[in-house]
């Protein structure tokens, strides 16, 4: 679709096979795109009608045209590290992420971030929510990157001001930063300030309140990773005498600027405080399966009207195959159990990956959705496809069998980002050359400790013990 790259030049009609709306797909629909936003969408003779005369026609025979995925949770500096947890138990910060990151240098940081950040658009996710980094730099760094790749990012900043069993900085300088954060990204248009803490355990009771009231006040989110494994519920509860959402809740630091990050292991009462707080969480199948204790009742919270998106958590940018988990997440662990063989009906999955997850991050109406006014984020899907012939019901078969590579084209803020999954604009190859070198170097330089060993010496074991 080399006819894209200058779509931010002129206004642009576009009109596919079929357009994703809210309701579904929809035939014989346009969208206009101008300035970086969707100027309109609708009927084709209709949008048409209403273009500028300047404007650009361009037809996508066989295509989707649909809204960017939403990565409610994600760690963009991790990614020289995700494939070293495989079969890992819980709590691998305390052995991978915490000494990785402290060994990322300034190169470390941009490499990392960028290879993410590329990994994302390529898997469909146009807006990632970072949770913060503890790497040693400044988060301009990661916005920085991720503008430049053309990734949009709710970006948070970690505001602990406690950390190795007391006091670690100081509540008044960690507000005055956290002040900092959310002023300095006005000029940045793909960068959406957040504020966050680690774990409810990394906060004083005082810098709950402070930081959870200043994003509050704000109007932005306050991310923390809430309920992630069992061992985190019960240091919580030798630390504070509460579980971490019911100290949230006792603090008055439970409100609508929450995006709780696996929200996993909730009572019945946890579950209740959240939905009348208007709390969102970010549900995290991919994570559940790979390193968790439990899997997020997603369902269950959609059915209550709580607000979810669907998170990666940084362990595989497929947008598709992130669907496809969040389903079968459900379906496996409640679904089975009580005969519901449909579990959300495939759109419940495709909707918290998009406008769920738009909502979850703070950016509702914004992003997530094809509707007037909205960012121009947006992804061209190839429906001619083997995977995709005879088509019944292309909500389902996006949830079910839809693919990454199926997505031709990238658009971010009403720009060409990736044709093919490749980038447009910038050295795709190099950036592979020079991540091998740098992840070397970090990797090696780092006190990783690992417990279960590579798949080949884990065969080897295997067959010595026959």
């Amino acid at each position: 679709m080399t006819q894209l790259r200058t779509l931010h030049e002129a206004p642009t009609l576009l009109i596919p096979d079929q357009v994703l709306l809210p309701a579904g797909p929809q035939t014989s629909h346009a969208v206009l795109v101008a300035d970086g936003r969707i100027a309109a969408v609708g009927p084709v003779d209709v949008v048409a009608a209403e273009a500028p005369a300047d404007v650009v026609r361009i037809d996508l025979p066989g295509r989707l045209l649909m809204p960017g995925f939403v990565d409610a949770h994600h760690h963009l500096t991790q990614s020289f590290g995700k494939s070293l947890v495989f079969g890992e138990p819980s709590e691998i910060f305390q052995r991978v992420w915490v000494p990785m990151e402290k060994h990322m240098d300034a190169e470390a940081v941009e490499v990392a971030t960028q290879l993410a950040a590329w990994e994302s658009l390529r898997g469909g996710f146009t807006t990632v929510a970072d949770a913060g980094t503890r790497a040693g730099v400044d988060v301009s760094a990661i916005a920085d990157v991720t503008s430049a790749v053309g990734l949009r990012c709710v970006l948070g900043v970690i505001c602990n001001d406690l950390g190795g069993g007391g006091r670690s900085n100081d509540l008044a300088e960690v507000v005055a930063a956290a002040e900092r954060h959310l002023s300095r990204w006005d000029a940045e248009e793909l960068i959406h300030p957040s504020l966050a803490i680690s774990i409810p355990e990394a906060a004083s009771d005082d810098g709950l309140v402070a930081i959870t009231s200043l994003a509050r006040e704000a109007g932005v989110t306050f991310q923390t990773h809430l309920n992630e494994h069992l061992v985190a519920v019960e240091r919580s509860l030798v630390a504070t005498g509460d579980r971490p959402l019911e100290r949230l809740a006792r603090l008055g630091a439970l409100g609508p600027e929450l995006l709780a990050a696996h929200a996993t292991l909730l009572t019945p009462r946890e579950i209740r405080l959240l939905a009348e707080a208007g709390g969102s969480i970010s549900y995290n199948p991919v994570a559940s399966s790979w390193k968790g204790n439990s899997v997020a009742p997603a369902l269950l919270m959609h059915e209550l009207g709580m607000r979810v998106g669907l998170g990666t958590d940084g362990t595989r940018s497929d947008a598709f195959r992130l669907l496809d988990a969040a389903e079968t997440a459900q379906r496996l662990t409640w679904g089975m159990d009580v005969g519901d063989s449909s579990s959300g009906g495939g759109w419940t999955w495709l909707e918290q990956g998009t406008r769920g997850g738009a909502d979850a991050v703070g950016l509702a109406g914004r992003v997530g959705e094809i509707a007037a006014g909205a960012y121009a984020d947006l992804l061209v899907v190839d429906l001619d496809v083997p995977e995709f012939v005879p088509s019944w019901d292309v909500s389902w078969e996006l949830v079910r069998i839809g693919n990454r590579d199926q997505i031709e084209s990238v658009i971010v803020g009403g720009r060409l980002r990736l044709e093919g999954g490749w980038p447009v604009d910038w050295d795709g190859q190099a950036l592979l050359e020079r991540a091998r070198e740098v992840a070397d170097r970090v990797v090696s330089n780092s006190s990783i400790t690992l417990i279960d060993p590579s798949a080949t010496v884990h065969r080897e074991a295997w067959l010595n013990q026959r």
